[in-house]
């Protein structure tokens, strides 16, 4: 198969993942590209700073495009899917559209047979890893479907892309899979060491876990500091998995569970912050304090 050479990579959109991958495609040598119409100050003033263009429109966007890179909330994955399904039928264009979000490989395969019913390429991408960052090794983007091997392409200009053998949804349930552990697992240490705090038990608990699961321990220290400002857009993901299992007969509750968590950490005073303008909860026994601190009565119903 003939690879993509691409020259131009749309963004959609350019937030803390998305902005970090446009300044690594622009350093392999590729025009970089997004439609910030309706979008933050935030999100324009991230995407300044890693040099993307700003288009005026999704119609301007597929036109220039090779490749269009959808990395938003999983809520907004469908929308989006229907904003470039519209612009593709009213352009006449075909980029390889990539969709690289936190979503259900039946969510997934929806919107694959969305976009190709109006004209454009389409790949399953599962990203796993933190945003790239200088001198640091970033994310992979786990592709599949007919088009996986065209996406590979990307690896000569800065990303780590790889290529599953397999249809469209194959991806994302990889990534449904690994983010049930890392998140789940996060929500979980959340609620016991936040209980542990609100109980008056900090002290002996953490000396146990420190006696006897201390590599789980470093791993809570390293994790839950960074998880507050993300805990928002971890909502959705947490549901998408719980489709995900819920379809193959298990239980959705495990991962309903975890969303409810993310749901209160985010309307939280931590969850307010931005991961690059943090001025609290920098460390596991700060985090564990404010949340406990806001405890004021029984957890939120579920969304």
């Amino acid at each position: 198969m003939e690879m993509v050479r691409p020259k131009t990579v749309a963004i959609l959109s350019p937030g803390d993942m998305g902005h970090s991958v446009g300044a690594v495609l622009r350093g392999g040598g590729l025009r970089v590209v997004t439609c910030l119409a309706g979008r933050s100050d935030r999100t324009r003033a991230l995407a300044a700073a890693a040099g993307i263009e700003d288009l005026p429109d999704l119609e301007a966007l597929v036109s220039e495009s090779d490749v269009v890179l959808s990395i938003v909330a999983p809520a907004a994955a469908e929308g989006l899917a229907e904003r470039l399904a519209a612009a593709l039928r009213a352009t006449g264009a075909s980029p390889l559209v990539a969709d690289c979000n936190a979503i259900a490989p039946q969510t997934v395969r929806r919107l694959g047979a969305r976009i190709g019913a109006a004209g454009g390429r389409f790949v399953d991408v599962g990203i796993i890893g933190n945003p790239p960052r200088p001198g640091a090794a970033g994310p992979r983007f786990y592709a599949s479907g007919p088009e996986a091997d065209r996406l590979v392409e990307l690896n000569a200009h800065g990303l780590d892309v790889r290529a599953l053998e397999g249809e469209v949804g194959r991806a994302s349930a990889l990534k449904m899979c690994y983010a049930a552990l890392t998140k789940g697992l996060t929500a979980l240490a959340t609620e016991l060491l936040v209980a542990g705090r609100a109980m008056g038990l900090e002290t002996p608990l953490r000396a146990e876990l420190q006696f006897s699961q201390d590599a789980l321990l470093q791993w809570m220290a390293r994790m839950l500091p960074t998880m507050p400002p993300k805990a928002r857009r971890w909502v959705g993901e947490m549901e998408e998995i719980a489709a995900t299992f819920e379809a193959l007969g298990m239980t959705p509750r495990i991962l309903r569970g975890a969303a409810d968590l993310y749901r209160w950490v985010a309307v939280t005073r931590l969850g307010g912050e931005v991961p690059e303008a943090r001025t609290a909860g920098r460390t596991l026994e700060e985090v564990t304090a404010a949340l406990a601190a806001e405890l004021n009565g029984p957890a939120p119903a579920p969304g």
